[in-house]
């Protein structure tokens, strides 16, 4: 269970305010203004903070047994991040249903990423049979030396219109993103994208809801605070 003890405000508004900021395109100035009209007076800063400090939190949760098991015919490929005026990197990846396999924001764009991000995918979801990648030396690279360190066949692919699958799963971070305008710290990047990902992965049902009740992505949300 989260602990929400020592916040002024009560734990249904703070993550209400944490939900609506994740799951659409909003401002923390859009929030404070949505929450004055409702009679709660909270400031746009407070509204980062509980981002920042209850995001982590919930995502754990839900990586630990609420997140559904994904396929083993991945999907790679990276976008972009503006972070304090510079471009960054999310790699991502989902199976061939389009589930959500894993993401990893870096500040380079290259093999050792590359690599990162599928030793971090392999950590929560095991050794893929197939991956498939566009024609980025840099992933291309990656896979091999997976394929060497663990001394296990992974068919590699290059086939560009298998890769469109998780080019569209792009667009839905990237709505999100864009009226952020930008993030001043790698670390409150970092932090607001697991959360913007884990609503995204809610809201494509790969969350397992306790005794298989049907339960809204608002109402899983708020169960992994419990």
């Amino acid at each position: 269970m989260i602990d929400f003890k020592g916040h002024r405000f009560e734990k249904t508004i703070i993550l209400t305010c944490v939900r609506w900021y994740l799951a659409y395109p909003l401002s923390y100035r859009d929030l404070e203004e949505m929450m004055e009209e409702r009679g709660v007076p909270v400031d746009h800063s407070n509204i980062f903070r509980w981002v920042q400090k209850f995001t982590p939190q919930l995502e754990a949760n839900f990586r630990n047994g609420k997140k559904r098991p994904v396929g083993k015919s991945w999907r790679m490929d990276e976008t972009y991040i503006k972070i304090k005026g510079q471009w960054r990197y999310l790699y991502r990846a989902v199976d061939k249903a389009g589930q959500t396999i894993d993401f990893l924001l870096t500040a380079y764009r290259d093999k050792k990423a590359a690599l990162r991000f599928l030793k971090k995918a392999i950590r929560h979801h095991g050794l893929p049979e197939k991956v498939t990648i566009d024609k980025s030396s840099a992933n291309t690279a990656a896979v091999e030396a997976l394929q060497e360190e663990t001394n296990r066949p992974i068919e590699k692919r290059q086939i560009k219109y298998l890769n469109n699958l998780v080019e569209q799963d792009h667009r839905a971070i990237k709505r999100l993103t864009r009226p952020m305008l930008g993030f001043n710290t790698f670390r409150s990047a970092r932090i607001t994208l697991q959360g913007i990902e884990l609503m995204h992965m809610i809201k494509k049902g790969q969350m397992v809801s306790a005794d298989g009740q049907e339960l809204s992505a608002a109402a899983q949300f708020y169960a992994l605070a419990s």
